[in-house]
C-alpha cells in the first residue's frame, strides 16, 4: 500500500495565519527625546526614522524602511523589536528574507518565541519543494530543531505570563507538527504519532475539523499509525476516516483509500465501514469502547474450510485451498487434508519452472505462487526407465531440458511424498516430465497418373 500524500495547499493558508498571529506587533514604549516612565531614549532623528518605518502599511515599503533604520542605527536600543517588525513584514511576500530576519533576531534574542516560530514554519513549508531525499530530511530536521527550541523557550521578563501563554498556545501546533513531520519522513512512526497527537490536542477540538493544517495533521497521524511495526490498522482507520469526513474535495478522495485499506486489512472486508466513518466524526480520538471486529485468523479460516467440506470431497479441493490448509491449518486439519494426498500420483499441468536441474525441479503451481514466482512444489525427478539408443536418448534429454528451462510452463507427474508448512513446500517423488504428444506423420498421398 502506497502512502497517500495530500497536496500541501490544504495546509498553507492556515499555517500562515497562525504564524502571523504569533508574530503580533510588539509595542515599544518610547519617550521622544528624554527618558519618560522607563521609556527608551532616542534622538529626534532616530525617533522620526523609527516612527516612519513602523507606521508603514504596505509590507514591502515597511520592510525597506525598517532595513534603512537598522542600517542607520545598528546599535538601536529597540533593535529586537524592529527585527520582529521586519520579520513580520517580510513574511507577507518573501520567505527567504523572513528567515534572514529571524536569524538576525535570534542573534540578538536567542529565546525569542516569535522568531523560533517563523524559523520552524518557513523551514517546514520550504521542505515541501525539495526533491532530493537527503536534503529534504535535512531541512525537516532543521525545522524540528527550531521547534524543540521553541518548546523550551522561557518567558521574557518584560512579557506578562498571559501574553506568553497566548504565544505558546498559538505556536505549539506548528512546533509539534514540525517534529512529527521530520520523524514521519524518516520512518520514526512512534515519534510522529506522539507529536501529531500533541499538535491536535493543543487546540480546541472543533478546530481539528476545519480544512487546513490540523486536518492534514489528522491524516498524517493515520499515516504514522500505518507505518508502525506492525501497522496499527485500527487507529489508522479512525484518523484517516475522520480526516476524510471533514476534508473538501479533491482531498477527501485522496484520504479515503488509506482509511478503507486499513479497515479492510484489519476487518477482512468493507462491510461495516460506514459506521466507523460516522463514529469518527463525533470525536477526535476513538472512544474507549471503540472496536473493529478483526478478520478471522488464517488457522480459523482453514478449520472452517475443512469442517464445511465433506470428507469425500477433500481430495477435490483446488490445489490453492489445500495449500492454504497445509500452510495455515491446525495440525489436525492439515493432517486431514494431507492424508487425502500422501502417496497419490497426480499429473500437474502448467507448472511454472522456478529452478531447474536434471534431478530436481522447483515449480510454482498455485495462482499465488505463479503470481509471485515463488516455488511451492519440488519434484525429485526419476531417471528415464526406457533404454534408448544414444541418439534418441540425447534428443529426449534435449527436449526435456528445453521444456524445463526456467520460466517455462511444463506438465509434470509425480507422487505426493511430504511437505513443510512454513514456507509451504510440497515434495513430490518419482517426478517426470510429460512432453506434448507429437502428431503422427501423415502418409504420402499416391496419385494415379493420368491416362494418355
Amino acid at each position: 500500500m502506497k502512502k497517500v500524500v495530500v497536496a500541501s495547499l490544504l495546509v498553507v493558508a492556515g499555517m500562515v495565519c497562525v504564524a502571523r498571529t504569533v508574530a503580533a506587533q510588539t509595542q515599544v514604549n518610547l519617550g521622544s527625546q528624554q527618558p519618560a516612565g522607563g521609556g527608551v531614549q532616542m534622538s529626534p532623528a532616530e525617533y522620526n526614522a523609527y516612527n516612519s518605518a513602523i507606521t508603514q502599511t504596505d509590507p514591502k515599503a515597511k520592510a525597506a524602511a525598517l532595513e534603512a533604520y537598522l542600517t542607520a542605527y545598528p546599535q538601536s536600543a529597540v533593535k529586537a523589536a524592529v527585527l520582529e517588525q521586519l520579520m513580520l513584514a517580510y513574511s507577507a511576500f518573501d520567505p527567504a528574507k523572513t528567515l534572514d530576519a529571524a536569524d538576525r533576531l535570534l542573534q540578538v534574542d536567542p529565546n525569542n518565541l516569535r522568531a523560533l516560530t517563523f524559523e520552524t514554519y518557513f523551514r517546514l513549508t520550504g521542505a515541501d519543494s525539495i526533491t532530493d531525499p537527503a536534503a529534504k530530511q535535512a531541512a525537516l530536521d532543521k525545522a524540528a530543531d527550531y521547534a524543540q527550541k521553541g518548546l523550551a523557550a522561557t518567558k521574557p521578563a518584560e512579557m506578562s505570563a498571559t501574553d506568553f501563554a497566548t504565544l505558546q498556545s498559538q505556536a505549539k501546533p506548528v512546533f509539534y507538527r514540525a517534529i512529527a513531520t521530520a520523524a514521519l519522513n524518516k520512518k520514526d512512526a512512534a515519534t510522529a504519532v506522539t507529536n501529531f497527537k500533541l499538535a491536535l490536542h493543543s487546540v480546541p477540538e472543533p478546530d481539528t475539523t476545519k480544512p487546513g493544517p490540523l486536518l492534514q495533521d489528522t491524516f498524517s497521524l493515520a499515516q504514522a499509525y500505518y507505518q508502525m511495526t506492525p501497522p496499527d490498522y485500527v487507529n489508522c482507520t479512525w484518523y484517516a476516516s475522520r480526516a476524510a469526513a471533514f476534508a473538501p474535495e479533491p482531498y477527501k478522495s485522496q484520504m479515503l483509500p488509506l482509511a478503507k485499506y486499513c479497515y479492510k486489512k484489519y476487518h477482512g472486508s468493507d462491510d461495516g465501514y460506514d459506521a466507523v466513518l460516522a463514529a469518527a466524526q463525533k470525536s477526535l480520538d476513538p472512544p474507549a469502547d471503540f472496536t473493529i471486529k478483526p478478520a478471522p485468523k488464517p488457522e480459523d479460516m482453514a478449520h472452517d474450510l475443512v469442517a464445511s467440506t465433506p470428507e469425500a470431497d477433500l481430495p477435490k479441493l483446488a490445489i490453492s485451498d489445500r495449500e492454504f490448509v497445509l500452510a495455515n491449518g491446525k495440525p489436525e486439519d492439515a493432517e486431514k487434508v494431507w492424508n487425502t494426498m500422501k502417496g497419490k500420483s497426480v499429473t500437474i499441468p502448467d507448472a511454472l519452472v522456478i529452478e531447474s536441474s536434471p534431478t530436481v525441479l522447483k515449480v510454482a503451481v498455485s495462482d499465488d505462487a505463479v503470481q509471485s514466482k515463488t516455488p511451492d512444489f519440488t519434484f525429485n525427478m526419476k531417471a528415464p526407465e526406457e533404454k534408448l539408443p544414444p541418439a534418441a536418448a540425447k534428443k529426449l534429454a534435449d527436449e526435456i531440458a528445453a521444456a524445463t528451462a526456467v520460466g517455462q510452463k511444463v506438465t509434470l507427474s509425480g507422487t505426493f511424498d511430504s511437505y513443510t508448512p512454513k514456507p509451504l513446500m510440497i515434495i513430490m517423488s518419482d517426478g517426470s516430465v510429460v512432453l506434448p504428444k507429437k502428431a503422427p506423420a501423415k502418409a504420402p498421398v499416391h496419385r494415379t497418373a493420368p491416362r494418355k
